[in-house]
């Protein structure tokens, strides 16, 4: 059984608790009250019974068995099908993981439907029970009571999301390697969560066009404008987090440049080391390698001096050698 929660509720208050949606439309025909169904992945047979009882579309009914829908809203006839994407921050994976909520509201219903295991709506039913003035306001109340609870729901996810952020500009600057890869898995978290919430806007603007149309209550349009503004806020932190995130690549990169640039250097300073000492050492090397050759016709060999001459030819040209490169600051 999919049905989670099943309640006709009267002038605000728990009425009664139908066993079957069957039994929900005839307490809700009987007593005139308005039911709120909550449904977990309902099947096809389920979903076919709803529809057929409450006129629901079939285009919104199969957008809800196969699910993965975007974030929106729809209105057919006097049914309003709200799509919204609510999300959680997952703190040991770095990640947001998101849900699936899908409402159908009526003239007298409504219903709700999770596709992923969280976020439960059982604290935002008992806060509606627990408020019974709002709850007898209708589904309109429902809808924005589950609106404010997934934009609520929001702001764990950007305070994990800012947390990491501020540790990646740590790590830039530590030289840590593996930063590039948790920038990249961070824009990607960052990028799905704007998806998620992007949409908001618009869904409540709509709703807003219909505040004058459908004689909401004014007390819940404040209530839905309060709940516009904080979801302003947290998408003009989210789009921040992506410009920050986009800048903190920029920088990895050049400080990466930077760093094997330095490297380079370092590597061109050793190699001139070695080719002065090789040079330095090539000199004596070849001196000796001429007088090595053991012809006899060969200048100084019949001299007495010619061995010391050879072997301070040898330092003279080895010590000169030193002096140039020194100079240079090879070595």
């Amino acid at each position: 059984m999919t049905i989670i929660d099943n309640a006709v509720y009267v002038n605000g208050r728990r009425f009664a608790e139908p066993s079957s949606l069957d039994q929900t439309f005839e307490v809700m025909a009987s007593c005139n009250g308005m039911a709120w169904i909550g449904m977990f992945r309902p099947d096809a047979a389920e979903m076919a019974t709803l529809a057929s009882e409450f006129s629901l579309h079939e285009l919104a009914v199969e957008d809800t068995i196969m699910a993965h829908q975007r974030p929106k809203l729809e209105k057919y006839d006097n049914v309003l099908f709200t799509v919204l994407r609510p999300a959680r921050y997952l703190d040991e994976q770095e990640a947001v993981e998101f849900g699936e909520l899908h409402i159908f509201t009526g003239e007298d219903f409504v219903v709700t439907i999770r596709h992923a295991e969280t976020p439960g709506l059982a604290s935002t039913r008992t806060r509606l029970e627990a408020d019974p003035e709002l709850l007898a306001m209708g589904p309109e109340a429902v809808l924005y009571a589950i609106l404010d609870q997934v934009v609520d729901d929001y702001q764990p996810v950007v305070n994990g999301l800012e947390n990491d952020i501020d540790e990646i500009e740590d790590q830039l600057f530590a030289g840590d390697p593996n930063v590039s890869r948790r920038i990249y898995q961070l824009s990607r978290e960052v990028i799905h969560f704007q998806r998620a919430i992007h949409p908001l806007q618009e869904i409540l603007h709509q709703l807003k066009g219909g505040f004058a149309k459908y004689g909401v209550n004014v007390e819940l349009q404040r209530n839905l404008r309060d709940v516009e503004d904080h979801v302003e806020s947290l998408t003009v932190r989210a789009d921040s987090f992506r410009q920050l995130l986009q800048n903190a690549l920029t920088v990895d990169g050049t400080l990466t440049a930077n760093r094997q640039n330095e490297a380079n250097a370092a590597q061109n300073e050793e190699l001139k080391k070695i080719s002065s000492w090789a040079a330095i050492l090539f000199a004596p090397s070849f001196v000796a390698g001429i007088y090595g050759m053991n012809f006899k016709v060969m200048p100084e060999l019949e001299w007495p001096w010619g061995y010391p001459f050879a072997i301070g030819l040898m330092l003279l040209v080895g010590f000169v050698m030193y002096v140039i490169f020194k100079k240079k600051s090879w070595l």
